[in-house]
């Protein structure tokens, strides 16, 4: 088996630069960066991908990505839940989770590249997403998960869909203070979704079976800052060995042998930050037996039949490899963004008013 041990100040570059040579290979000419070659594309992976283009330093790329979200987005800020070959694949709903994610993508862009420019462009891209996805919103702060095309709002909400939107207000937040402009509906609505995730659970899994065997319900709230502190590592130990299998990586569910690669690395950002840093090194490497020489990883492993499934290659699995990997190294200046929160407050001094700064919270 191949391991490789990632950690603070070792990020194996022209190792990992393959994945970012793997992703961009498969973008489209009008900038969509879709699952595989000639495979579908939803906007959340789309996103993922093209923040892995841009740990990768292919900025010219990544701002494609964005600019392709810019232009294919409806007058309501939405995206819908896929697309193929320029052409919307499933038009029937957009998912609130998948539109608020634009806005962790641009501040991860913004961190690594500080630039104002397109920062400035892209905002009213951000401000229609986040518009929509608040109209989503409900009493207790939770924000359900879709508006169907035909149906209207979906009155039901997911535990990691809004641990994610969670993620991306306090990201839309730090676009707006950075720009100057004033959101303060913004600000009180993610304080009523972290209630609702931390005090409503009746407000979750409504309509459908209950979603607690997915591994993302239980590491999103970590991986987001919902749980944070002493918190955190108890939540994560309690569910660790319903979750991961050993020299092999997290499982997708916990009924069912399949580990995944892409929540296997969510899972290591979520442990750095609990503070679980070694552990977080060592699941880590596990992942590399997963992986093809041109630097792409299979989606996951059924390990009792020791098979790969789905025969896919996911550019957004790829990606999430280099967002664990920037996350254990600190190559970039955005690796911070999923191992504590960061708070952009505008400078109090006249003098300094254009030059925000970032309060880092543990």
């Amino acid at each position: 088996m191949t391991l490789l041990y990632v950690s603070m100040g070792f990020y194996p570059e022209e190792y990992l630069n393959q994945s970012v040579d793997y992703i961009a290979s498969v973008q489209t000419p009008d900038g969509a960066i879709p699952w595989f070659e000639g495979g579908t594309l939803d906007p959340w992976d789309h996103i993922e991908s093209a923040m892995g283009l841009t740990i990768g330093g292919r900025y010219d790329e990544a701002r494609r990505a964005y600019y392709w979200l810019r232009d294919n987005q409806l007058p309501n800020g939405s995206w819908l839940a896929a697309y193929r070959d320029g052409k919307v694949e499933d038009g029937t709903r957009a998912e609130s989770n998948f539109v608020a994610y634009v806005a962790t993508g641009i501040w991860h862009y913004y961190l690594i590249t500080e630039d104002a420019e397109f920062l400035q462009n892209i905002w009213p891209v951000v401000e229609k997403a986040i518009e929509f996805v608040l109209r989503l919103q409900g009493n207790k702060g939770e924000i359900y998960w879709a508006e169907d095309t035909t149906k209207g709002i979906q009155y039901d909400s997911l535990v990691t869909g809004c641990s994610s939107i969670y993620k991306s207000l306090e990201c839309a937040l730090n676009i707006a203070t950075t720009l100057g402009f004033k959101v303060p509906h913004w600000a009180l609505a993610r304080t009523m979704l972290l209630n609702a995730l931390q005090n409503h659970p009746e407000c979750f899994d409504k309509t459908w079976e209950s979603k607690s065997r997915f591994a993302m319900d239980w590491f999103y709230p970590v991986l987001t800052g919902v749980i944070t502190g002493a918190q955190a590592k108890q939540h994560l130990y309690s569910r660790w060995d319903q979750f991961v299998v050993d020299q092999m990586g997290c499982q997708c569910v916990n009924d069912e042998p399949w580990v995944t690669v892409a929540e296997s690395c969510e899972l290591v950002m979520a442990l750095l930050a609990a503070g679980e840093y070694h552990r977080a090194v060592h699941l880590f490497s596990w992942l590399h037996q997963f992986r093809e020489p041109n630097g792409a990883y299979w989606t996951g492993f059924v390990y009792p039949k020791e098979e790969l499934w789905p025969l896919e290659k996911p550019t957004w699995t790829a990606a999430a490899i280099l967002l664990a990997a920037d996350a254990l190294a600190n190559k970039t200046a955005a690796a911070h963004l999923f191992k504590q929160e960061s708070i952009v407050i505008a400078a109090q001094d006249t003098q300094r008013s254009n030059y925000p700064k970032v309060i880092e919270q543990p």
